[in-house]
């Protein structure tokens, strides 16, 4: 397929991942940043604030916050147009709940924005990516408490008003539906302690609700503004054709369909509500939300796609929400990463036609790639043709599905891997000089990706070699 001229090639970062300056120009703490690091063995742990003799990767991260001149200029030589970055809560709203925003927060981005279009690469702006202020955690809870949405709308009636003319592309919450697999990060809700499906339903319908008054707020501050959501697409296989593995891949799946379900068509699906009728499961709602939820449908669907996974009747059985990737079962016919993520490319394309088919909205692909370790040569050169050759088959299968409008690997840059921690986990174009234990120059470095991506982007993806 010829994919249209003013198609969005770029990249996706999150601030968390990559801003470093975690303390500074009167941000708060956020709960990414009292995340321990950690490896693919060893999993991060949450503390309780900052505790002395601990690593927190996310504080540091790779110093984008000073450096985002220099890593944009970069990404305009690549040919970019478009860049997927998040805003930081914690620098706007420090507590969540402050009675102004923070000055020197705002006019970070209003200067990260302008750097952008001075090369004329669109941001695509993710509200909440993985962060949210520790303090209003403290304060006021999870996301299962609905004064959360109100702190969340009042945050996106500054966003909204402030950047008027400088976005126009705006996602609510990064992969939603991580709700049900990594709650602390996507929810506040830790593993254990607050993290029941009734707990991640709740959060999940608080969301959704603030979801859908920034959709209403945006399009009444910017008719023009186009917000959408952002859907972790990780779909599944039947482990065998055996009806009991095809049925239970339906039920499992839809624990994830249910997020985009309800954010693109306005409500909840009968599958969902007689469910949570069999496990005694009872939303917060109030006689005006319906309405709320209808009018609040996004405008597109982004996804991050990295995998798909094996599901059987027997899995289903043992799984509950919120639930970890390293119950499903593998697939022995494909490859794997160095992390253990099955390489599917043609799941790339059987995800976007799943989503197509069901609500056709445009798609938005803002999050594709290999996380792998990477070695530099002794003459200071990269050799990354294993990304080259992940990434070529991923565009690929892309091209052969319908109404994509988009496509941003994650991520153009080396940044803080948010699962484990890691440095050693790459997926950039670009190379940083920093290890696990947060040393190193932090000197940039052209991987063999980055002319090679160059060449993608110049000829509208039609020389993939």
């Amino acid at each position: 397929m010829t994919l249209p001229k003013d198609f969005l090639w770029g990249g996706s970062t999150a601030a968390n991942q990559c801003e470093g300056a975690g303390l500074e120009d009167g941000k708060g703490l956020s709960n990414a940043d009292v995340m321990t690091a950690g490896s693919h063995t060893n999993p991060r742990r949450i503390t309780d604030g900052l505790l002395p003799g601990e690593y927190y990767p996310n504080l540091e991260g790779i110093d984008h916050y000073h450096r985002f001149r220099e890593d944009i200029a970069l990404f305009a030589e690549m040919g970019f147009r478009s860049y997927r970055m998040s805003i930081a809560w914690t620098r706007i709203f420090p507590n969540g709940d402050d009675a102004s925003p923070n000055e020197a927060g705002l006019q970070h981005y209003d200067e990260v924005f302008a750097e952008c279009r001075k090369y004329g690469i669109e941001p695509i702006v993710t509200i909440s990516h993985f962060e949210m202020p520790l303090e209003m955690i403290r304060r006021y809870g999870s996301w299962c408490n609905r004064k959360l949405v109100e702190l969340y709308v009042n945050y996106c009636r500054v966003l909204f008003s402030r950047y008027r003319g400088k976005v126009k592309y705006w996602l609510t919450f990064n992969e939603i539906n991580g709700l049900s697999m990594i709650p602390w990060q996507t929810g506040g809700l830790i593993e254990g302690k607050n993290a029941s499906e009734a707990d991640v339903m709740c959060a999940a319908y608080h969301q959704f609700l603030a979801s859908a008054k920034a959709v209403e707020l945006g399009h009444a501050i910017d008719p023009e503004y186009r917000i959408g959501m952002m859907y972790a697409a990780q779909t599944f296989y039947p482990e065998t054709c055996n009806p009991a593995d095809v049925m239970a891949t339906v039920e499992f799946e839809r624990r994830y369909l249910l997020y985009t379900d309800v954010q693109c068509r306005g409500y909840y699906p009968n599958y969902a509500l007689r469910d949570f009728i069999r496990k005694g499961i009872t939303l917060p709602m109030e006689p005006e939300d319906a309405e709320i939820l209808r009018r609040g449908k996004v405008d597109f669907i982004s996804i991050s796609y990295y995998m798909t996974r094996i599901m059987s009747a027997e899995v289903l059985q043992k799984s509950t929400l919120p639930v970890r990737s390293r119950i499903y079962h593998k697939n022995p016919y494909l490859r794997k990463t160095d992390w253990d993520f099955p390489i599917d490319p043609m799941g790339l394309r059987y995800v976007l036609n799943l989503l197509y088919d069901r609500y056709q909205l445009p798609l938005l692909i803002v999050e594709n790639g290999l996380g792998a370790i990477d070695t530099v040569s002794s003459e200071g050169t990269i050799d990354d043709g294993y990304r080259i050759d992940f990434l070529r088959e991923h565009i690929r299968a892309m091209m052969d599905a319908v109404e994509v409008i988009g496509y941003n690997t994650w991520a153009p840059i080396d940044i803080v891997s948010a699962a484990t921690g890691e440095m050693r986990k790459r997926y950039g174009f670009i190379y940083v000089d920093r290890d696990d234990q947060g040393q190193g120059t932090l000197e940039r470095r052209k991987k063999r990706s980055f002319d090679w991506y160059k060449k993608v982007i110049a000829t509208n993806g039609e020389d993939l070699d």
